[in-house]
């Protein structure tokens, strides 16, 4: 049996266990769900360590079939696209579960969802069977909304869970159809007979060898990238993150915004780009625009918030930009660094929105206008909110910058303008806005009433932050140990939408010859062209 059955298996397995544990065990209730975390991480540490670099194919691969006739299986798998987002979602996981020290009420179904809700993440991330790797989604996806319905804070949590609610249905629903429209295109008789069905490796290989028309692609890349785009919070579709995760408890927060956010994002890699190639090179020129919107609009409206927790989700909806801007070069260094900024900022963000919920736990209040001082009482929570707030600026040293250096370099040379401003919204209003909240939280004068407040006082309450603290560190300084990994298969990527860089497939042969012919190509398309074959 694969190592990632065993990865998302115990916090479901855990979830089921505790269906039949009595509501006042809490102590027990929190153990298991602390326990099975830890595994479940442990085992994503020794999966990541033992993945061979360069290895072809997929790794710790296992398939179960279920559904012959239509060609659905369990199926897992990893390669160095989804190899580190598995496990950063098991350590941001274990850290959520530690973090759950806030939830007083209701502890049993609040960790029973958590444990569903992190199965359903790393199970997404690892599943190769197209059917799975949407079911998965939604199973992490609807623990979403009953959590911050019922353990959610401030007087517009109701507001919160319609608005995401409706928002990433909505969502999920656009992308589930361009899933269903993509898997119509396989021939019937392949289809029936269960010799492609739903397997993304087979898809890609089917698709590679027998481009899909060109009609097709234009009708569905669209609805993905819309789809997967509400679901990562794309402008101008972005409104529900900031006021749901402000209104989400802690460990919602940072297992949502931190790694099942990622999904959209992981989605448009795996199966967008390749599949539909001709079509991706048409709508990557309106998506580095787009990505504008994330980078200096929402973090405009971010300088505006009063409200810690409002600025951390605007400042994560921000983050999004640049991976968009990575994915949109089309090229190696440009995918490279979306994915490594994935990778980051599931840590950033799982840290923040962990450092923001001892805060509000310890005060009542994240207002910034309240607040002030905190550095003096908090030697511990202060300097590691301080250190986050650096990480989101892109200080060298911690793994954003890694990231966010590699998508500039990439993204420079298709699109120079649209970089431009991205790196000048990266340098001004994302660092003006970090560093004047940590002013206001963490310095100047010490309000009377904060003046008892306790810090993490024991190695329990600080290990979450420690461990989430340590992982941007450890891939700041040593960025190679992601960089090696992702380069081989981003490379295929890469060269599976550049290779038929010439025009989308049309319907006739003639009309396919006429767009494919290098003077007709586009300006954007030989930038394209030129970024992705030249010499890396």
């Amino acid at each position: 049996m694969s190592i990632l059955t065993y990865i998302l298996g115990w916090p479901l397995l855990a979830a089921v266990a505790l269906v039949f544990v009595p509501r006042n065990y809490r102590v027990i209730i929190r153990a298991v769900a602390v326990l099975a975390t830890f595994i479940s991480m442990l085992l994503a540490v020794k999966m990541f360590c033992q993945f061979v670099t360069g290895h072809a194919g997929y790794q710790f691969e296992q398939q179960i079939p279920w559904v012959e006739s239509l060609g659905i299986s369990y199926h897992v798998g990893v390669d160095g696209l989804n190899v580190g987002l598995i496990l950063m979602g098991a350590i941001v996981a274990f850290a959520a579960a530690c973090c759950s020290f806030e939830i007083q009420s209701r502890e049993k179904e609040f960790y029973i969802l958590l444990l569903v809700m992190t199965g359903g993440i790393l199970g997404a991330f690892a599943s190769l069977d197209l059917f799975f790797f949407y079911f998965l989604h939604e199973l992490a996806l609807v623990p979403t909304f009953i959590m911050i319905g019922v353990w959610g804070r401030g007087e517009r949590k109701n507001y919160a869970t319609f608005q995401i609610t409706l928002y990433l249905s909505i969502g999920a629903l656009i992308a589930l159809i361009g899933l269903i429209a993509l898997y119509l295109q396989v021939p019937a008789d392949l289809r029936t007979a269960g010799k492609i069905g739903f397997d993304i490796p087979k898809l890609t290989e089917f698709f590679r060898n027998n481009p899909m028309a060109g009609g097709a692609q234009n009708f569905i890349f669209p609805l993905l990238l819309l789809g997967f785009g509400i679901l990562v919070s794309l402008w101008p579709f972005h409104t529900w993150a900031p006021l749901g995760y402000g209104s989400a408890p802690s460990p919602t927060a940072m297992l949502h915004a931190g790694v099942l956010k990622k999904f959209g994002l992981y989605g448009l890699i795996r199966i967008a780009l390749p599949l539909m190639p001709q079509a991706a090179q048409h709508w990557m020129q309106i998506l580095a625009w787009l990505c504008l919107g994330n980078i200096l609009y929402v973090g405009w409206v971010a300088m505006r918030q009063r409200n810690l927790n409002l600025l951390i989700g605007n400042s994560s909806v921000a983050h999004m930009g640049f991976i968009f801007l990575g994915i949109a070069s089309l090229n190696l260094i440009g995918v490279t660094g979306a994915v490594i900024i994935m990778i980051a900022h599931g840590f950033l963000a799982a840290l923040s929105f962990g450092l923001s919920g001892y805060i509000y736990q310890q005060t009542g209040t994240l207002e910034m206008g309240e607040l002030g001082g905190l550095a003096r009482k908090l030697p511990f929570v202060g300097p590691a909110l301080l250190m986050a707030a650096l990480a989101g600026c892109g200080l060298p040293g911690f793994a954003n910058f890694v990231g966010e250096v590699t998508v500039f370099f990439g993204a420079w040379k298709v699109f120079p303008v649209v970089t431009g401003l991205a790196l000048w919204g990266a340098l001004m209003i994302s660092a003006l806005y970090m560093l004047r909240a940590m002013r206001n939280v963490l310095h100047g004068p010490l309000p009377e009433k904060w003046s008892g407040i306790p810090d993490a006082s024991n190695v329990w309450r600080k290990l979450p932050y420690a461990l989430l603290l340590a992982s941007l560190l450890v891939f700041g300084c040593f960025p190679r140990l992601l960089t090696e990994k992702i380069t081989p298969d981003a490379e295929k990527i890469v060269k599976m939408v550049t290779e038929n860089v010439g025009g989308l497939v049309a319907g006739d042969a003639s009309s396919r010859g006429r767009e494919s012919a290098p003077s007709k190509q586009s300006d954007s398309q030989r930038r394209l062209t030129s970024a992705a074959t030249e010499p890396k």
